[in-house]
C-alpha cells in the first residue's frame, strides 16, 4: 500500500482528547506513595490532565460514621459524624502530581444507604440509593463546601462531578432501575448545584454508551442541572449499537447481570474446572475469558457508538470517561501491543466526536478483583503494578509526542491495513503508522511506501517502534521465568531494557519527495519523525 502526504494538506488542531483524564481503581489507592508516584510519571511524561476513580464514599473512606462502629451498643448511634478527610487527602496527591480530579460522586456510604447491596468487587460498597433524600443532599453539600474550603471555589470549579458510576449494570454497581438513577442524579445535581452554580456536573456514566437520549431528555422536562454528558465504551459493548430507545423495562436488555451476581457466577464458574495451574491468576482468567481473542469483534464499535451519542447530547460537551480495547479484567492480552494499536487508531478516529476521553486506567494497581502478585497480569493499566510502561503506556506517549496540527489525509487513512496519520509542528512532520487488528495473529509483515512532499530534504528520519521487541515488557518477563517477586533494581532494569528508542530511518529523497519504507507486524505501532 501508498501513503502520500502532500506538502499543502489541509490540516486542523488536533483535539488531544486523550489527555482530558485517565482511569484508576478506587480512592483508598490514591493514599499509597506508589500510587502517587505513578500518577505523576503519567501526567509528566504524557500531558494527561485529570485522574478518575470510584468509591470516595465508600466506607474504607470513613465518611459517615457513628460510635456503632467503634462500639455496638445501644444508644450509640446519636454519636456521628461525617468526615472527608481522606478523601481529601487522596485529592492532595492527585494536585500534587500536578493533576485535578474527576470526581465521581459514589457510592453510598451504608449510615446514609436505603439497603445493605454491595459492589460486587473485593473492595465493596454500597450500591443501593439514599434512604431520605434530604439527607443526601445535605450530606452532598457538605462535601461540596468541605472541598471549597480546603481548596478555594475558583480551584473546585475547574473540576468535574459525574454522578454515580455505570448505573446501568444493575446488581452489579447499581441496586436500582433507571427511573432510581435519573432521581438520584437529580437529587446530587440540585445539591452540588445549590452550593456553586458554577460547578460541572453530569453523567449518566453508563457502560456501553447507553441511555444518553433519555437521560438528557429527562434532564430537559424536569429542570435537572447537567452540564456535560459522560458514558464509557469498550470494544464489542454493546455490539449492536446504543441502547436507549425504550422505556424502564428494556434499560437492562444487554446487562450481564441483569439475571443476578449470583446468577452470573453461577455461569462462568464450570469454567474453573478447566483451569491450568492453581494461582488466583489462574482462576481468574478461567471465569473471565479474553472474548476478544475468541470473537470477530469489530474495531469500530466505539467510534459509531460515540457518533450517536454527540447527537443525542443535543450540544452538550461529551465525555467517555472509561474505554480502552478489552473489558475483560485478567486477560493475557491487555499486556500486548494489541492494546496499543487499538488506542492509537481509535483516539484518532474519536477525534473530531468527543470533548475529551479517559483511558481506563493507569496502572494496574487495581483491585477490583483482587491486587495481583504477578508483575503482568492482564490489567488495564498502563504502567504494570511496581511501574514499569506496558505498550498501552507507548501508544499514548506516541500520541502525546505528535504536533498540534493533524493534516488531513481522508477518511480511509486510518482503514487500511496500515493506517495512517501525519502532523506538523515547529521542528518538521511526525507520521503514525499501525496495523491493527482486534486479535493477535500470526501474520506476515505488510509494508507500506510512504512518500512525504518536502521543499528541502530533511536534516533526519528517525523511528521508534512498539513491537515484538521494542515496548513489550511482557516478553522480557516472561524471559526471566515471570518472577514473582522483583526488587527495584530488577524493575528498573526490565523497564529500561524494554523502553522504546529512537534510531535512524533508511530513506531517499528527490524532486521535492521524500520516499521510505515501513514494514508492520499485527498490531505494531511506529512514530516516525521527520525532522526539517
Amino acid at each position: 500500500m501508498t501513503i502520500h502526504i502532500p506538502m499543502q494538506a489541509a490540516h486542523h488542531k488536533l483535539n488531544r482528547h486523550w489527555q482530558f483524564s485517565v482511569g484508576s481503581g478506587h480512592a483508598l489507592l490514591a493514599l499509597r506513595t506508589d500510587y502517587a508516584r505513578q500518577l505523576k510519571f503519567i501526567h509528566d511524561t504524557l500531558g494527561i490532565q485529570r485522574v478518575r476513580f470510584h468509591g470516595i464514599f465508600c466506607d474504607d473512606m470513613q465518611p459517615r460514621t457513628d460510635f456503632t462502629d467503634l462500639m455496638p451498643i445501644p444508644g450509640a448511634e446519636r454519636f456521628r459524624e461525617t468526615n472527608f478527610h481522606s478523601i481529601g487527602v487522596a485529592y492532595d496527591n492527585v494536585l500534587a502530581a500536578g493533576m485535578k480530579p474527576f470526581v465521581e460522586l459514589g457510592f453510598m456510604p451504608n449510615k446514609l444507604a436505603s439497603g445493605d447491596e454491595q459492589l460486587k468487587f473485593y473492595y465493596g460498597g454500597n450500591i443501593t440509593t439514599p434512604r431520605d433524600y434530604a439527607e443526601w443532599e445535605a450530606f452532598i453539600r457538605e462535601f461540596i463546601a468541605y472541598l471549597q474550603h480546603r481548596y478555594g471555589e475558583e480551584e473546585v470549579r475547574t473540576w468535574f462531578f459525574e454522578v454515580w458510576n455505570e448505573p446501568d449494570l444493575k446488581g452489579m454497581f447499581f441496586a436500582g432501575d433507571r427511573d432510581d438513577y435519573f432521581e438520584l442524579y437529580a437529587h446530587t445535581a440540585k445539591a452540588v448545584k445549590a452550593v456553586d452554580p458554577a460547578i460541572r456536573v453530569g453523567g449518566p456514566a453508563t457502560s456501553g454508551s447507553k441511555w444518553v437520549e433519555s437521560f438528557t431528555r429527562y434532564c430537559r422536562e424536569h429542570d435537572v442541572p447537567v452540564d456535560f454528558v459522560s458514558t464509557h465504551q469498550y470494544a464489542g459493548d454493546p455490539l449492536g449499537g446504543v441502547t436507549d430507545q425504550g422505556g424502564p423495562e428494556d434499560a437492562d436488555a444487554e446487562n450481564a447481570f441483569s439475571g443476578g451476581f449470583e446468577g452470573f457466577l453461577q455461569q462462568i464458574a464450570q469454567g474453573l474446572s478447566q483451569a491450568k495451574g492453581n494461582r488466583v491468576l489462574d482462576g481468574q482468567r478461567a471465569v473471565m475469558v479474553d472474548k476478544s481473542e475468541l470473537e470477530d469483534i469489530p474495531n469500530d464499535g466505539m467510534v459509531k457508538n460515540a457518533a450517536i451519542v454527540k447527537q443525542q447530547a443535543g450540544g452538550l460537551p461529551v465525555y467517555y470517561t472509561e474505554w480502552n480495547e478489552n473489558a475483560t479484567f485478567s486477560a493475557y492480552t491487555n499486556d500486548t501491543r494489541k492494546v496499543a494499536s487499538y488506542l492509537v487508531k481509535t483516539a484518532l478516529e474519536l477525534e473530531q466526536v468527543v470533548t475529551g476521553s479517559s483511558v481506563w486506567c493507569f496502572s494496574d494497581l487495581f483491585e477490583e478483583f483482587h491486587l495481583f502478585e504477578e508483575q503482568f497480569h492482564g490489567g488495564f493499566g498502563l504502567l504494570s503494578t511496581d511501574g514499569i510502561p506496558k505498550p498501552s503506556y507507548y501508544a499514548l506517549r506516541f500520541l502525546h509526542d505528535v504536533g498540534d496540527d493533524r493534516l488531513e489525509l481522508g477518511d480511509d487513512a486510518t482503514k487500511g491495513e496500515i493506517g495512517a496519520a501525519a502532523f506538523r509542528s515547529e521542528t518538521g512532520t511526525q507520521l503514525l503508522l499501525f496495523r491493527q487488528k482486534m486479535k493477535n495473529l500470526e501474520l506476515p509483515p505488510e509494508t507500506a511506501s510512504v512518500t512525504v512532499e518536502l521543499p528541502h530534504a530533511p536534516k533526519a528520519v528517525r523511528v521508534q517502534r512498539i513491537d515484538d521487541t521494542s515496548g513489550n515488557p511482557l516478553s522480557l518477563w516472561e524471559a526471566m521465568g515471570s518472577p514473582l517477586h522483583m526488587n527495584r533494581s530488577e524493575v528498573e532494569d526490565l523497564a529500561a531494557r524494554s523502553a522504546v528508542h529512537e534510531q535512524d530511518l533508511p530513506f531517499t529523497y528527490a524532486d521535492g519527495v521524500l520516499s521510505l519504507q515501513a514494514s508492520l507486524h499485527v498490531n505494531d505501532v511506529w512514530l516516525i519523525r521527520i525532522e526539517e
